[in-house]
């Protein structure tokens, strides 16, 4: 009798706990949809880009010291949080000194990785990750500019491309090849809305979750929080 009484005080116990656990939870839900603004956290495009479901593109440039640490610092652990998101890189042609030599490059890596099956580009494995990198650490903490004064506009290209190629092992002759592939011409013709997309928020970083929602960066306190509200815009 009392193993009854005390079963039977035990299940509504446990029936109210599930009550006020999903209470709890529905109300912990409608806090974080009130945590984030159109406007504050993150904007809307007026024009979708296409093919980005369950995506984080970054637009980005060679130079742009922001850019780099983002990759050093944030992305990496950010994307470990959210594996079903894909990183998508849009470099933009327009900021940099070399922006469309570093555009053309990177868009011959991105495809010669996805040739290889390396889907991860923040894989040691993969070529636009190392030829990145090796741009990222000559600009940055190097400081070379890829200067010359023998050339035109005292613009070394060849040394520019030189620093990238050299990092992956990658011979000119096989590189000036690759970078005929049409995947890597439609990739370049994909990269051109870079611009367009950069100018809303002013500037790089722009991240892009889903095509559709730019985060606000100068609201991002911490890397959960980005974490938190990539989460949350890929689940609109």
């Amino acid at each position: 009798m009392i193993f009854k009484t005390f079963k039977k005080i035990f299940l509504i116990g446990l029936t109210l706990f599930i009550i006020a656990c999903s209470e709890n939870n529905q109300t912990n839900q409608n806090e974080a949809k009130q945590e984030y603004t159109e406007g504050v956290d993150f904007i809307t495009l007026e024009q979708e880009i296409a093919d980005s479901k369950n995506t984080l593109i970054k637009v980005f440039s060679y130079d742009c010291i922001f850019c780099y640490k983002y990759d050093i610092e944030i992305l990496p652990k950010v994307l470990v949080e959210i594996p079903n998101i894909t990183f998508v890189p849009y470099h933009l042609s327009t900021k940099a000194e070399f922006g469309n030599e570093a555009s053309e490059l990177f868009a011959t890596l991105v495809i010669q990785d996805e040739n290889n099956k390396i889907t991860n580009l923040f894989s040691e494995d993969s070529t636009f990750k190392k030829a990145k990198s090796a741009l990222y650490k000559a600009y940055h903490e190097d400081k070379e500019r890829w200067h010359n004064n023998k050339s035109e506009y005292n613009r070394d290209k060849e040394a520019f491309l030189n620093t990238a190629l050299t990092a992956i092992n990658l011979p000119k002759d096989e590189y000036n090849k690759l970078k005929q592939d049409k995947k890597v011409q439609d990739l370049l013709k994909k990269w051109d809305k870079a611009y367009d997309i950069a100018s809303i928020q002013g500037g790089v970083p722009t991240f892009v979750v889903n095509g559709k929602y730019i985060i606000l960066l100068q609201n991002i306190k911490s890397e959960q929080q980005m974490i938190d509200l990539i989460k949350w815009l890929s689940s609109k």
